[in-house]
């Protein structure tokens, strides 16, 4: 198949599949006719690829997965080395939504001292007034 309609059935642009083979990621195999050539084999990298980033992964992180695609294994992640990319993103993940538990708990004890301090002033007494309210 041609550069478009890969890029058609992989849901992506020719641009970006011109940019992963720039990076090494896609094959550049010409046919007669000099036009880029693509198998269907090509189609489970791009979408591999995809795929990962839909996840997160930064571009060179599929590299591994994409070897082992072309290593011939059926699926990108039956090699060591993706797995290891796996285990290294999983502990990503596990950092940020600590540090994410973290900012939710200072922002609902920022909450709740506001609702405090907004809830005692004089019964009878005028509401607060925000500036930037009205």
């Amino acid at each position: 198949m041609r550069i478009g309609e890969l890029a058609e059935r992989a849901g992506t642009t020719t641009r970006t599949l011109r940019y992963y083979e720039s990076r090494g990621l896609l094959p550049a195999r010409r046919a007669d006719n000099g036009y880029r050539a693509y198998d269907e084999d090509d189609l489970r990298l791009v979408q591999q690829i995809r795929t990962l980033q839909d996840f997160g992964f930064e571009l060179e992180e599929t590299r591994p997965f994409v070897e082992c695609l072309r290593a011939g294994h059926p699926a990108g992640d039956a090699c060591p080395a993706s797995l290891a990319v796996y285990r290294r993103k999983v502990g990503e993940l596990d950092a940020l939504i600590e540090q994410l538990q973290a900012v939710r708990a200072q922002v609902g004890a920022e909450l709740a001292r506001a609702e405090l301090e907004a809830g005692a002033t004089l019964p009878g007494g005028p509401e607060p007034r925000c500036e930037l309210g009205g």
